[in-house]
């Protein structure tokens, strides 16, 4: 089923939407939340949680991509409860990690979400794409280095230096968008 109609189901209220979209996009929503909370059950939880947040926000939302739309709803949820369960532990670990990589590049608090999506896809569409699928999986899927070297069959340190050296390139775009 397309999304389109999936969508339209929403609308309508129809619990086949749910269906749909556990068929559809239940791997993808799956694979989002157990690379950021490494438990299967945690992981689950997280996915029926995504359909019913977005069970409750179509309508009114019409989302233009519904796969984007669901992995985003995914990522947050997972996000959240991994917060919610270090500041109960205060582990340390590779999600950290990989946000501290991100807090390199300092953006002003005025800065429109929408303004830096569009200068992060822009600057993602400008990279050869096997730097940008390196990128997308460390900062969007949240995977560790070490996962991404054995994916791409590079060395860890090699994958370091990729990341390092892209985030430098994204640095100067955003100055460059005055958006630093």
């Amino acid at each position: 089923m397309e999304d389109r109609a999936i969508i339209d189901l929403f609308w309508q209220r129809a619990e086949e939407a749910i269906t749909e979209c556990r068929r559809r996009y239940g791997r993808y929503c799956q694979t989002i939340a157990r690379n950021i909370l490494r438990s299967p059950e945690d992981a689950q939880e997280c996915v029926n949680e995504t359909w019913l947040k977005a069970w409750n926000a179509i309508p009114p939302a019409r989302p233009a991509r519904l796969k984007a739309y669901l992995g985003r709803i995914c990522r947050n949820l997972a996000l959240d409860r991994y917060a919610a369960d270090r500041a109960q532990k205060r582990g340390g670990g590779a999600i950290e990690i990989a946000l501290d990589e991100l807090a390199e590049i300092p953006l002003p608090e005025n800065t429109g979400e929408g303004e830096i999506t569009r200068v992060l896809n822009s600057f993602l569409r400008l990279e050869p794409p096997e730097l940008a699928g390196i990128f997308v999986k460390r900062y969007w899927y949240l995977m560790s280095d070490r996962e991404i070297a054995r994916e791409y069959g590079y060395s860890r340190g090699k994958v370091a230096s990729i990341l390092y050296r892209m985030r430098q390139r994204l640095k100067k775009r955003l100055e460059s968008e005055g958006l630093m």
